[in-house]
């Protein structure tokens, strides 16, 4: 047994979608679906959209055209997380968040079944 880790799930957000806002919400929808497997496994699941898309709102357009604020936000993320879980399916972001997580030595996840479980109190 082990800690909890605070675990990022990474996978498809924009990719494939053309723009489409229902495509985007089906492709969080997916990521959002390891959530609750990561939790009662003991650990805190966390998704970069989490936290990038109220980011997003309250930046003015010329910010948000300097960066990605989505990449940017899971890099930052990623200083702070034990591991990554990774989701089937093409994306840039996700391949930049597992290439970040081997770079400082977080272990990376293919399936849930490889997560092992965090002690309980």
């Amino acid at each position: 047994m082990m800690k909890p880790l605070l675990i990022l799930i990474a996978g498809p957000y924009r990719s494939g979608t053309n723009g489409d806002p229902t495509l985007i919400a089906r492709n969080l929808a997916r990521l959002e679906e390891a959530s609750g497997p990561i939790f009662r496994l003991g650990h805190v699941p966390m998704i970069g959209e989490w936290a990038a898309l109220p980011i997003l709102r309250t930046l003015d357009a010329a910010e948000v055209e300097t960066g990605d604020v989505m990449y940017e936000t899971a890099h930052r993320l990623l200083q702070h997380c034990d591991a990554v879980l990774r989701l089937p399916g093409a994306s840039t972001g996700a391949d930049q968040d597992v290439a970040i997580a081997h770079e400082r030595g977080l272990p990376v996840y293919r399936s849930l079944e490889e997560i092992p479980a965090a002690a309980t109190p």
